[in-house]
């Protein structure tokens, strides 16, 4: 089989290429060149390019670039600032996937006549119930990366391969090294690939969108201090607030852009029972009857656990989906992706609109 890998500079996606090699598959190699800026916290750096051409040189495979960086912007950049001048909480990585991993590289797999592309995500792809193909957690809990793979949950599965997916992660990097590749020891990609760590995220929107200061008020409407920006607050967060008063810890229970107001209130206050879901995606085989009201998890962040849940198709507005949690929840950010699990199976995702 042909198959065309995303070669990120990382060990991930090198020791990927290497078992697809192994495996006497034809491969070829493709690094996604993505932001065009400065990069120093994630895979579009320079020096990951030139790690990506280097192991595809070892593995003996040919190289290519990919520049996507119009698309990238216009995809991902561009959405990311307007979300945060919106109110919502953006979560770049998934629209990555969605538009540039699995689609404009499949488009381009297609183009060049391959069967099937890779890349080193640890997750896995298998049989449903009714043998249609899900995407599964990976077989290492704690790099588990199917939350971030939920576009793809009803896309074409049949021609994608994970082919680390069943590896630990200490495995992973024990294969690289006997294999002598130079990304055995190269720590994992943090962050949001396009925001530097000296710069930060308020720099990098400040040139995008105008940012405004707000107030911040306590749940019985007194004033305890102010923020900067109210465009970089998201639900959830405690630090970063400089909260007038002491006594316990506050975290932001909500947040109006438009009326430049954060809310506070104690850890309490941010349960909730329910979260409402839009942009609502099924796997392939899955009723909605099926899986309305049944026992499921729902997960809310990627580096999150996910959490027993239902979901319920009859919203209080139609054409809403509830997904209700089985013990209170903290509440989610609009913005912010919900993916739903049977076992460790995804079976269904959505973006939160409210709670």
């Amino acid at each position: 089989m042909r198959v065309l890998v995303a070669l990120s500079g990382g060990v991930d996606s090198s020791v990927a290429a290497a078992e697809l090699v192994e495996q006497g598959h034809e491969v070829v190699a493709a690094t996604m060149k993505l932001w065009g800026g400065e990069s120093d916290t994630g895979c579009c750096s320079v020096g990951d390019v030139e790690d990506a051409r280097r192991s595809a040189a070892q593995l003996g495979i040919d190289h290519h670039v990919f520049n996507y960086t119009e698309e990238f912007d216009r995809h991902v950049v561009a959405p990311y600032a307007a979300d945060h001048a919106a109110g919502l909480t953006p979560n770049p990585c998934v629209e990555c996937n969605r538009h540039l991993k699995f689609d404009l590289f499949m488009r381009r797999a297609d183009l060049l006549g391959f069967d099937a592309i890779a890349t080193g995500h640890h997750a896995r792809i298998g049989r449903g119930a009714g043998g249609s193909l899900r995407i599964r957690r990976g077989a290492d809990a704690a790099k588990d990366q199917s939350y971030v793979l939920h576009p793809l949950l009803d896309g074409p599965l049949e021609r994608v391969l994970f082919p680390i997916g069943h590896l630990e992660k200490s495995e992973v990097r024990e294969r690289a090294a006997r294999l002598g590749l130079r990304t055995a020891a190269k720590p994992d990609s943090q962050d949001v690939c396009f925001i530097t760590r000296r710069d930060g995220r308020r720099s990098f929107l400040a040139e995008r969108i105008e940012l405004h200061p707000g107030q911040v008020l306590d749940t019985e409407g007194g004033s305890v201090g102010s923020v900067d920006a109210v465009e970089l607050v998201t639900i959830g967060q405690r630090r970063g607030l400089d909260l007038a008063g002491g006594g316990s810890r506050r975290f932001v229970t909500s947040v109006d852009v438009e009326g430049r107001v954060v809310t506070v209130g104690s850890e309490a206050d941010l349960l909730v029972g329910h979260v409402t879901i839009g942009d609502v995606r099924l796997a392939h085989g899955i009723d909605p009857a099926c899986i309305d009201g049944k026992d499921l998890a729902a997960q809310t962040s990627a580096h999150g656990a996910a959490q027993p849940a239902r979901l319920s198709f009859h919203g209080a507005e139609p054409g809403t989906t509830v997904v209700r949690w089985r013990s209170p929840h903290r509440a989610v950010a609009p913005g912010q992706s919900v993916v739903v699990y049977d076992g460790d199976e995804v079976v269904a995702s959505g973006v939160v609109s409210g709670t």
